[in-house]
């Protein structure tokens, strides 16, 4: 380490003349030592900022990176430390201004200057909900990874992961292999989100290393939602029946057909994922070649696999038999009103289905598959 020590803002002269004996200006300044230290040679990353001063106190400490952010820290109970909240970023210039004040009084101001390494790799995350977004009650909070995150790195990560809202919801983060491959961190809440929730992620993920794979965080991450209006779907796969509940009164039913003895709709508690106002309906998109290509409005997507509620006009047994390749299919119009009730992040529960396997978890936003004492066995920090 290179000390830095701190340069006298100025000179204090001493009142009265004549006398022997030293002055405030005569005495040394406090001693500040920044690191990583000032220099030539770039900062190795995954270290903290520290400021510390011998002989005196500090009185303030500032922080900037060469983008103009400010870096958060801490200093101690006794003034004499100083340590960043986070960790150093990646290719990156620090600033760090200090004032002290020595044991004997004198007053002091210092500038350091250091640049940390660059990364092999950097890694990114895609946050879903979108920030500023209002979603429906069952709503997750997922965090794609673009790059795996390493078994040993994942507690680390998890605890820089904060989630505040309000009302106060209890809920956990959960580990999850998307269906895409990729790693994926959730919260849900312990329950549904009560509607008008408000919902704040922070992510202090900067100058955090993911794994040899994965490469560096250089960034922090701060977004936030809503929770909209309490709408949810039930279907009763034997009924060939849709009900539509906000705040658990029912609203409208609708008549549909479910998949077939040989392609049973998947059971459970399944999240409105995303939606399209028109789509063309592909068997190869689920194992079934070529056999058909329809093209079909008001799409709502539940699975990641392929389990839709859409319009279905090419069925002329809706209602009767359940028919399907695992969606819900009803009429255009039925299809819209599902469509315009249902928000992203809304439940659709499935019932009686002859479908024995749950659905995995990564396959779309699938976490109410899970009871809440299974969820939490993902967490990193059990």
């Amino acid at each position: 380490m290179i000390p830095v020590v701190a340069a006298a803002a100025g000179l204090l002269t001493a009142c009265g003349g004549g006398g022997a004996g030293s002055t405030k200006a005569d005495e040394p300044p406090a001693k500040v030592t920044v690191t990583p230290a000032a220099g030539s040679k770039a900062a190795k990353l995954g270290s903290a900022i520290s400021v510390r001063a011998a002989g005196g106190k500090l009185t303030s400490v500032d922080v900037k990176d060469d983008k103009g952010g400010t870096v958060e820290g801490r200093l101690s109970g006794d003034g004499t430390s100083w340590t960043s909240d986070g960790k150093v970023k990646p290719a990156t210039t620090y600033t760090v201004r200090t004032r002290t004040t020595s044991d004997q009084g004198r007053k002091a101001a210092a500038s350091s200057t250091f640049t940390t390494e660059k990364a092999d790799r950097i890694n990114k995350l895609t946050n879903t909900p979108g920030g500023g977004q209002t979603v429906g009650t069952g709503m997750p909070i997922s965090i794609l990874f673009d790059h795996p995150i390493a078994k040993d790195r994942r507690a680390e990560i998890e605890k820089a992961l904060k989630v505040t809202t309000r009302p106060k919801v209890t809920g956990a983060w959960g580990w999850v292999k998307d269906y895409s491959g990729k790693d994926r961190i959730d919260w849900r809440p312990k329950d549904y989100w009560p509607s008008g929730t408000k919902v704040s992620v922070k992510g202090a993920l900067s100058g955090i290393n993911s794994g040899d794979a994965g490469g560096w965080f250089a960034r922090d991450y701060n977004f936030g939602f809503n929770i909209g209006a309490d709408h949810k779907a039930v279907i009763d796969v034997p009924a060939h029946r849709l009900t539509m509940y906000e705040n658990g009164k029912s609203v409208g039913t609708i008549t549909g057909s479910a998949g077939s003895p040989q392609d049973p709709t998947r059971g459970g508690v399944h999240t409105v994922r995303s939606k399209n106002a028109a789509e063309t309906m592909d068997s190869a998109t689920i194992g079934h070649g070529s056999e058909w290509m329809l093209d079909s409005q008001w799409v709502t997507h539940l699975t990641a696999s392929g389990t839709f509620l859409h319009s279905a006009p090419w069925n002329k047994s809706l209602g009767v038999v359940n028919n399907s390749h695992g969606c819900f299919g009803m009429t255009t119009s039925d299809a819209k009103k599902v469509y315009d009730f249902l928000t992203i992040g809304s439940t659709v529960e499935v019932k009686g289905t002859s479908n024995p396997n749950k659905t995995d978890v990564g396959n779309g936003l699938e976490v109410w598959q899970e009871s809440w004492q299974q969820w939490q066995q993902r967490s990193a920090l059990k």
